[in-house]
């Protein structure tokens, strides 16, 4: 559950952090949501926080069973081994005098926050989604991650394809190609593996089932490898048979729209505008309100991350930032079709980290 100890890297991230730290008035930060501690530190555990003053070195906590992974992984931290580590390291921020201990609101709950208050008589801070801003932005070595599991990815799908016709059901394509991914590499897969056939393809998160691939059907599969941590997304969709007219249009359609929802996906572009290079193609050909999500999403050490995009969104992208673009339409009793590339918005264009035809195959 560990990961290639790399002291400069998350060295660098702690650093950045406690710039913003110090930039919100408070002496120190509290991190317990483990995928924000994971990306800090390297350690990948069940029960670890981080302690990040704005000003000295971090302190991390965790119990027993991750102490000789911590003391491997990240050796250039102190680390408590205690069993409640986020009443520890608060009572450690009280002891060295701290005043002010900004905390993850959104990675605590309610009784735990209280817990806090009991461990240390110190005020506690909501500091907001610091380190998510912070991840949001992805340095090269995270990005070759992502490479490396959406390369995965692609090959998975190239070693299931024979195996996509009729007379198999959905389930048994969603568990060839999770097995195909950790054949080829893969920690694991990214997500529960979608795989919608026919009238199934109108349900965006269908769950596979027992249904079986009959000619005629277009067939989504929506899937993607995990590497180092960090979450590959990719969704192509097929036709079993010869498709009818109606399929082509429909998949001619969103691909279109993918196309120039990736085109537009550069620094600066403001994230409700992405999702409207494609949105707005969809809505022209009657469809809008078939397209009932957002456009995409960031992925990283989540497979849902900052930035997301659809037309209620707010922000704007940045260089070096991955996310996914995936519109999709969804015809009620008929089918759907979703096309889905994970990409890296790159000053140059956009650096597609997903390379898988997207040709209509028709198997």
């Amino acid at each position: 559950m560990g990961e290639t100890h790399s002291e400069g890297g998350h060295e660098t991230r702690r650093r950045r952090l406690a710039a913003l730290v110090a930039e919100t008035g408070a002496d120190a930060l509290l991190v317990t949501r483990p995928v924000n501690v994971r990306y800090l530190t390297g350690l990948d555990s069940s029960n670890a926080a981080l302690l990040v003053p704005a000003d000295g070195p971090a302190v991390l906590a965790t119990d027993g069973r991750y102490a000789g992974m911590a003391a491997e992984v990240c050796p250039e931290l102190e680390t408590l081994v205690e069993r409640r580590t986020a009443e520890a390291l608060t009572t450690r921020a009280a002891a060295s005098g701290h005043r002010a201990l900004g905390f993850e609101a959104h990675g605590l709950t309610v009784e735990r926050h209280a817990g806090l208050g009991e461990a240390a008589d110190i005020p506690l801070r909501p500091l907001g989604h610091l380190v998510e801003e912070l991840r949001r932005v992805k340095d090269e070595e995270e990005i070759g991650l992502l490479r490396e599991a959406c390369a995965i990815t692609d090959r998975a799908f190239e070693a299931v394809l024979p195996q996509v016709r009729a007379g198999v059901t959905e389930r048994a394509v969603a568990i060839a190609l999770e097995r195909a991914m950790v054949d080829l590499g893969a920690e694991g897969p990214a997500f529960e593996s979608i795989v919608a056939s026919g009238p199934n393809g109108a349900v965006p998160h269908h769950h596979p089932g027992g249904r079986e691939l009959q000619r005629g059907d277009l067939v989504t599969m929506d899937f993607g490898a995990r590497c180092g941590g960090y979450h590959a997304d990719m969704t192509r969709t097929v036709a079993v048979g010869e498709p009818a007219g109606w399929q082509r249009d429909l998949y001619d359609l969103v691909l279109r729209a993918q196309l120039a929802s990736i085109a537009a996906a550069r620094p600066g572009a403001e994230t409700k505008d992405v999702d409207a290079a494609a949105r707005d193609l969809i809505k022209a050909a009657g469809h809008g309100e078939a397209f009932t999500h957002g456009l995409g999403h960031g992925v990283g050490l989540e497979i849902h991350e900052a930035p997301l995009m659809g037309y209620d969104k707010t922000g704007k992208l940045r260089d070096r930032v991955p996310i996914t673009a995936e519109p999709g339409v969804y015809l009620a009793g008929r089918g759907g079709v979703r096309i889905e590339d994970t990409l890296v918005v790159r000053a140059g264009g956009p650096e597609l980290l997903t390379t898988t035809t997207k040709d209509l195959l028709v198997l």
